[in-house]
């Protein structure tokens, strides 16, 4: 008999569900999750995905970027100087209108300029927001902490920002014992915006894997712009088995689903089984 594979999955950004409970939010997410690995990895997997984004969420109207905050905008110009930005555009970037650098990078990757406007403001806002105090770390990390408590998982999958809580999480809740996980889009590498300001610091200009994990994999779309820098994880954190780079998808390089349903997921799950 074919053993049932038990997974959590830790959303990234974007997430929130004001009309849910965070017990519902959880449910949906897990089925939109669970359609998507099942693409990728036919194998039976029972998977709950842990709901945090609700503690991300400030009071007032949430909009463009004239409407982030100074913490927000302090991050998104340290991550526009990783990027490969000509002189041109890099130059005075402080001053420089957001949206004509936003343009420019579509233009680039020839994607639409409004979709990467609203990505990049969500993303900076959001990881702003969990770095940031008023107690949002700790509660994003706890609600992660007793998903992965109540499904005791063998394998943890998280995504984009939910690799910087899950990551933290581990370390602040060493109870918690997960046999592999892996990151995906994960902005955990991006100098200055992300990685100085983990917790637990890194020591000597590295992180290293939780020490309750036994196998950690990182997989990274070739176009990801929150996977910075390319090759990052590995190359910043000790103990990394491995760390896939691939052609996620052409236009949604960051999508949740298109990680989930691609070829080194399959492969590091199938070999996990």
């Amino acid at each position: 008999m074919t053993r049932i594979m038990r997974v959590v999955g830790v959303h990234g950004v974007g997430n929130h569900r004001p009309s849910a409970t965070s017990t519902q939010a959880g449910e949906q997410l897990s089925a939109i999750w669970g359609r998507a690995l099942a693409r990728g990895f036919p194998g039976p997997v029972d998977l709950c995905v842990a709901y945090y984004a609700d503690h991300l969420q400030p009071g007032g109207r949430q909009g463009a970027d004239d409407d982030l905050p100074p913490e927000a905008r302090e991050l998104l110009e340290a991550w526009l100087a990783q990027l490969d930005l000509p002189p041109g555009v890099t130059q005075g970037n402080a001053t420089r209108p957001f949206r004509q650098i936003i343009g420019w990078i579509a233009e680039r990757r020839q994607l639409a300029p409004r979709l990467v406007e609203l990505f990049v403001t969500t993303f900076f806002r959001e990881v702003a927001r969990y770095l940031g105090g008023d107690g949002v770390r700790q509660a994003s990390r706890d609600a992660v902490a007793a998903t992965i408590r109540t499904h005791q998982p063998s394998v943890v999958l998280a995504h984009s920002l939910g690799s910087v809580v899950t990551y933290e999480t581990l370390w602040h809740h060493p109870d918690l014992e997960v046999d592999l996980l892996v990151t995906l889009g994960s902005p955990l590498a991006m100098p200055h915006a992300v990685f100085p300001r983990l917790d637990p610091a890194p020591v000597a200009g590295l992180g290293c894997r939780p020490p309750n994990v036994r196998r950690w994999v990182n997989i990274a779309d070739v176009g990801d712009l929150v996977a910075i820098p390319a090759g990052g994880v590995p190359t910043r954190f000790v103990d990394v088995a491995a760390d896939h780079t691939a052609a996620i998808h052409a236009f949604d390089f960051h999508l949740v689903a298109n990680y989930l349903a691609c070829p080194p997921l399959a492969a590091e799950l199938s070999a996990h089984r």
